[in-house]
């Protein structure tokens, strides 16, 4: 079985990590009502967006091949078990933020502990998943089933949305990862992203601050 070309993945966790660590930046900020700033925040509403479009392309696209693969093996069907409801806790915890940057009475005093929590969750499930998850699944699922995942992923951004998507993933990332990254897609796309996409994205000021 050839090897999976993961790149994309472990770049798009890392887009997570960042944007979750500028959350919490955000939250513990006392120059002001941190509430403001995300509420109004696109780039809280954009990595809300992705992160369920991930998750719920990993659910319908990944783990049921998987499972019919691994129909012998409990060890492995209890792994895709814990991705499943490592998945459906997080979104809570989104929700959860959500309502205390509309309460005006308490969401101050509860913001904190909500973005603790949904940093701890999702740093843990991407940890859990970069670990035992990926590996298994690059044994496992052949290119065709890889191929799926990243289709249906991709259709649920929307061709339009790939304009921001794109720079979104590779926000401070550094320009030689950047190349390599980017060094599948066709020129055109190329020239999209570098003389399009990503001047627009860097104009949007995604935080609202300089986070």
């Amino acid at each position: 079985m050839a090897t999976l070309d993961m790149t994309m993945m472990y770049a798009f966790h890392d887009a997570l990590r960042r944007e979750v660590e500028r959350v919490a930046r955000i939250a513990a900020r006392r120059d002001g009502d941190p509430r403001e700033v995300l509420r109004t925040a696109t780039g809280w509403e954009m990595f809300k967006e992705y992160l369920r479009v991930h998750h719920t392309s990993e659910d319908d696209a990944l783990w049921p091949p998987l499972r019919d693969a691994l129909a012998e093996k409990p060890d492995d069907l209890a792994l895709l078990d814990a991705m499943e409801a490592e998945h459906a806790a997080i979104d809570p915890l989104l929700e959860g933020v959500d309502a205390a940057l509309a309460d005006r009475d308490t969401g101050l005093e509860r913001l904190g502990g909500l973005v603790d929590a949904l940093a701890t969750g999702l740093g843990g499930h991407l940890r859990h998943e970069e670990k035992q998850a990926l590996p298994l699944i690059g044994v496992t699922l052949d290119e065709r089933g890889w191929a799926r995942f990243g289709e249906l992923h991709r259709t649920r951004i929307g061709t339009g949305g790939l304009a921001r998507y794109l720079p979104w993933v590779l926000d401070g990332v550094d320009p030689e990862r950047v190349d390599r990254l980017l060094g599948t897609l066709p020129a055109p796309l190329l020239a999209a992203y570098r003389d399009e996409w990503q001047p627009a994205y860097a104009r949007l000021g995604i935080w609202g601050w300089d986070g």
